[in-house]
């Protein structure tokens, strides 16, 4: 990796990534790509947030419920046809391109920020 395209240690703390869990999961027929609308609770700090989410391929509806995941809660909200996505739950693709959530192995206090 050439040292042009380094980003420097305040670079990436502002990005705020935080724990949450999935609360709702609903089917989203209106967006262009198979995906999921979702509500996650991250805390008391920044409460619950919206997110459409490409996940249709590794994850069905009822086992979204109770799953923490990692955000990024300080992007603008974006407007998804008829939805406003409020944060970006993460996630790396697989060797075919579907998302695989990033997730933690223990629970954690939801609103928990990447130490």
């Amino acid at each position: 990796m050439d040292s042009a395209s380094f980003i420097t240690w305040d670079d990436f703390a502002r990005v705020d990534l935080r724990i949450g869990t999935i609360l709702e999961a609903r089917e989203f027929p209106e967006a262009r790509k198979p995906a999921y609308q979702l509500l996650v609770d991250l805390g008391p700090e920044i409460g619950l947030k919206r997110s459409s989410a490409q996940i249709t391929r590794h994850y069905q509806l009822q086992d979204l419920v109770g799953r923490q995941v990692l955000c990024v809660v300080n992007f603008p909200p974006r407007r998804i046809g008829p939805f406003s996505s409020e944060i970006l739950v993460t996630g790396v693709a697989d060797e075919h391109g579907d998302i695989v959530l990033t997730t933690v192995d223990a629970p954690v206090p939801n609103g928990a920020r990447l130490a």
